[in-house]
């Protein structure tokens, strides 16, 4: 899970990390100044997503005016295919220079990686080789630590001791909340050595969500900020919306092979709608989950066919086609043809439930394709 930046430094915040103080405001909130920070500001539009200044949705306020003008250009601008629904108003960080800490899980090297750098900002990625001190750790507090004093010794005063300090703290965070990546971005240090925050990257592990309560709870109570996540932690599988203007619904397994499918319909020119990784073992011989994806996938304004791709191990085809039929019938509204692709156990009993219902069965899917193109030339 990607975090906005703002629930970010909530959750570091909470962990002794110091962040600027600030506020979330989202659509038709009205901005209060009694509940500001002190002045001056800057406003900074959430979206999960890298390079926000280059795309200017973080401005500097010196005013209520400005303040109100910077949330009404941020507010409903849409940037890498994410709208911002919500901005953060936090006070300014003046006199202090800007560094940079990262840690990240480095599956390759068995550990956790941390970089550091005695410069930060919006053009981190062009800072020459020379600038940049990166190693990697196992996953433990201490040895990540150790790591993240002996890189910092390479930067000398304030910054060699905020880096020092960062590091220890942010890996006891990463660690704690079973991170995927924290980065900070720029690390604000003050000539004293103290350091703050300035921005806060924070991605975890979805997987890891029934073990995080702090992350459960803060799914639960802005799913609106995290619709895909807050689904898979209700409903216990995944489904995306990859493309809101896609044409082709899929019903499919497998995460790996699903993805495969999305890569396969776009090189082919085709728009898919959304992923689906249903876990077809947790049906258990009822339609909820059924039921819940097409009603989900006839949401798409512009569905016009629905690709069925299953294949099935330990899942009978059959039931799993009498399954499927039965959820059609219960969503009315998704009134796309169905193109089914099926392999696996219980495929002639599959063909027969679908041929009851009109749908035809394919086990090829190149022919299954050239079934799909003819739905969408119709």
């Amino acid at each position: 899970m990607y975090l906005l930046e703002h629930d970010a430094k909530e959750i570091l915040a909470a962990r002794g990390i110091p962040v600027p103080a600030g506020r979330l405001i989202e659509r038709d909130e009205t901005i209060d100044r009694l509940a500001l920070p002190p002045g001056p500001w800057v406003v900074k539009g959430q979206i999960a997503a890298g390079g926000r200044g280059k795309a200017g949705l973080i401005r500097k306020a010196a005013t209520l005016r400005e303040i109100t003008d910077h949330v009404a250009a941020v507010l409903g601008a849409t940037v890498k295919g994410r709208t911002v629904e919500a901005v953060r108003i936090e006070q300014q960080v003046t006199g202090a220079e800007e560094a940079y800490i990262s840690l990240l899980l480095d599956a390759a090297a068995g550990g956790v990686r941390i970089i550091l750098s005695g410069r930060g900002g919006v053009d981190v990625e062009a800072l020459p080789a020379g600038s940049i001190r990166s190693d990697t750790a196992v996953a433990e507090a201490g040895a990540l630590a150790s790591c993240a004093e002996r890189l910092a010794a390479a930067f000398d005063g304030a910054k060699g001791k905020a880096l020092r300090e960062a590091g220890g703290r942010l890996a006891r965070t990463f660690l704690e909340h079973e991170a995927l990546l924290i980065e900070i971005n720029p690390l604000f240090v003050y000539p004293d050595g103290q350091w703050v925050a300035g921005d806060a990257k924070l991605i975890t592990d979805d997987n890891a969500l029934p073990r995080q309560d702090a992350l459960g709870r803060l799914v639960e109570a802005r799913a609106a900020a995290y619709p895909d996540v807050a689904r898979k932690h209700e409903h216990g599988f995944d489904y995306v919306v990859v493309d809101p203007e896609g044409e082709i619904g899929l019903l499919t397994t497998g995460a790996g092979l699903s993805m495969m499918l999305i890569d396969e319909l776009r090189a082919a020119g085709l728009k898919p709608y959304n992923f689906l990784d249903i876990r077809t073992g947790g049906l258990r011989g009822e339609t909820r989950r059924l039921t819940q994806v097409l009603q989900w996938i006839g949401e798409g304004r512009n569905v016009k066919v629905l690709l069925v791709n299953i294949f099935a191990g330990i899942t009978d085809l059959g039931e799993f086609s009498r399954l499927l039929v039965s959820a059609l019938a219960a969503v009315p509204q998704l009134k796309a043809p169905v193109v089914a692709r099926l392999v696996g156990n219980g495929l002639p009993a599959a063909r027969e439930v679908l041929a009851e219902a009109g749908i035809a069965l394919y086990t090829d899917l190149d022919e299954a394709l050239a079934a799909l193109r003819q739905h969408l030339k119709a």
